[in-house]
Parts: structure tokens; sequence; C-alpha cells
């Protein structure tokens, strides 16, 4: 079978805080689970925080995550990575993450996220918040809950 371009499964790329708690874990766990529930997959930095809750959420829901880590050594990705790209390339593999996504949510983070955002902008890939942390930025729409930011983000493909 050839696959083309919009067939199968999209990467749906996590972004948010490296270092978090409460209830951004929650959001992004729901948001897991929302990606792998609809044959997507999960694709993020491979860390902690946002990006641990999130792969956590899709594999308890049978999902596959992705994870591109910063670091030149393989495993460091946290448990719920099914599949490690090593990159060497610190923040600089914020780019990869966003270039080898179908779309991106958003959660609430700090100068890595916004880059991220910055960069789907740029790139032109399809983009939205999970709560109210980045609508100061022009061309993010943001959404109270992950499922609303979730349904949302499939209507702009």
């Amino acid at each position: 079978m050839v696959v083309r371009k919009g067939d199968g499964p999209r990467q749906i790329a996590v972004i948010g805080a490296g270092a978090s708690t409460g209830e951004w874990n929650r959001l992004a766990r729901d948001v897991g689970r929302l990606i792998a529930e609809s044959g997507h997959v999960l694709l993020c930095g491979g860390l902690g925080g946002v990006m641990e809750a999130a792969a956590r959420g899709a594999k308890e829901a049978g999902g596959t995550t992705i994870g591109i880590v910063p670091g030149g050594e393989r495993f460091q990705a946290n448990r719920y990575i099914d599949h490690e790209i090593v990159t060497n390339l610190g923040h600089l593999r914020n780019f990869l993450i966003i270039h080898s996504a179908d779309g991106v949510l958003a959660l609430p983070g700090s100068h890595g996220t916004q880059a991220e955002i910055s960069i789907a902008l740029k790139l032109g890939r399809p983009l939205v918040g999970v709560g109210r942390h980045w609508r100061f930025i022009p061309g993010v729409n943001c959404y109270p809950d992950p499922e609303a930011a979730f349904n949302a983000l499939l209507k702009l493909w």
C-alpha cells in the first residue's frame, strides 16, 4: 500500500512545561488520551512535566508516542515514550518537534514552549492552546479544556 500525504494517523505535538505538577499534568494526560483514542500519534520532547504526562495518557489509552530528546545519548526519554529520537541539539530540537508535527497542542509552559509556538506559527502548522496561558500571542486560539482544544485542532486539517 502506498501512503500519501493525509492518509493514516497524524503526528500531534504536545508542547508545554518541562517541569509541572497538578492541573497542568492532568490537562496533558487528558490530551494524550484524546490523541491515542483518535488513532493519532503523540509527538513531544520526550522528557518530564507536560511531556511525560501527555505520553502517559497516550500509553494508558493504548497509543503510540515519539519523543525527540535534546541530548546525544539514548535512554533519556521518559518511560512512556515508545520511539526516542536522539538529537544532541539541546533547545534546537524544538524546531524538529514542530517541523515533524501535523498539528500542535500547546499547554502551559515557559520560554521553550513559546519558542515552539512561534515556530509552529511561522511554519503554518495547525496550532491551538489548551487553557488561557497563550491567549496573548496573535494566531493562537485557546480553548478552555483538552477536548475543546483537540476538537478545534482536528477541524484545522
